[in-house]
């Protein structure tokens, strides 16, 4: 599947799909990274667009991740050095927080989350809450 073309005809890049880049460059560095070591290592991804990046559409990027809560920002000198905030699971999880904290009735969405899960899902869940777990209230 070809991605979708824009009003030019260039095709755009999936949604999303610089920052995961980006922060899968950053979970694998042993430390902050400044937005030129980030640049550098861009260079050896398997993304194409992502290895051509420019320097200040980095410093964009890593701008607006800092913004999302998904990245520690320290000055060094004139400059910054970025670091993630969490690892991926975490990231997914302060997200799924997010999109709970904007409903309008939490009970209702957690509700028809755990009656969509599958049988496996529902036993993995069991175990991470516990024997106390009310799972099964939340499934009627």
């Amino acid at each position: 599947m070809l991605p979708a073309a824009g009003s030019d005809g260039v095709p755009r890049r999936a949604r999303g799909a610089l920052e995961a880049a980006i922060m899968d460059v950053l979970w694998r560095a042993q430390g902050p990274l400044s937005p030129g070591e980030v640049r550098d290592l861009l260079g050896t991804c398997a993304d194409a667009e992502a290895r051509a990046l420019s320097y200040s559409t980095v410093v964009t990027i890593l701008t607006r991740l800092h913004g999302k809560k998904m990245l520690a920002r320290t000055r060094v000198g004139r400059s910054f050095q970025y670091a993630p905030l969490a690892d991926a699971a975490g990231l997914e999880a302060r997200r799924l927080s997010a999109l709970l904290d904007g409903s309008a009735d939490r009970a209702a969405v957690l509700s028809r989350f755990v009656a969509d899960l599958s049988d496996s899902d529902e036993e993995l869940l069991r175990r991470l809450l516990g024997p106390t777990s009310s799972v099964d209230d939340a499934r009627r």
